[in-house]
């Protein structure tokens, strides 16, 4: 079993940065593929970033790539998301999820453990 725990939510103007974070349990953090998604209301749950068990591999969804990088640390089992240059549609709770396995995935469907989310909201 893996629980996850999201940090660095918050409020911040259209243009600024946050930092999110994912503490995950387990001594086989490295083993997973980590993932983060967001839901903003009255929408489904999206695809935001995915990293392999090195961070050697990343992939986005094309609305935040070449402001939002996907990190991790396996030393402190923890997975980040630097989020630059916020837009009021980033707007959403944003989710960490973890993957068993090697191979990256960007469907909710394909992860196994889930966090409870953390709010981030843009204002314009």
């Amino acid at each position: 079993q893996v629980q996850l725990v999201e940090s660095g939510g918050g409020l911040v103007q259209a243009g600024g940065s946050l930092r999110l974070s994912c503490a995950t349990s387990g001594r086989t953090f490295s083993s997973y593929v980590m993932g983060w998604f967001r839901q903003a209301p009255g929408k489904e749950r999206e695809f935001v970033a995915t990293i392999n068990w090195s961070g050697g591999r990343t992939s986005y969804t094309d609305s935040v790539k070449g402001r939002f990088t996907i990190s991790r640390d396996n030393a402190k089992n923890t997975v980040f998301l630097q989020m630059n240059n916020l837009k009021p549609e980033d707007t959403a709770v944003y989710y960490c999820a973890a993957r068993r396995g090697s191979v990256l995935g960007s469907r909710v469907y394909e992860y196994d453990y889930w966090g409870q989310g953390t709010q981030v909201t843009v204002s314009s």
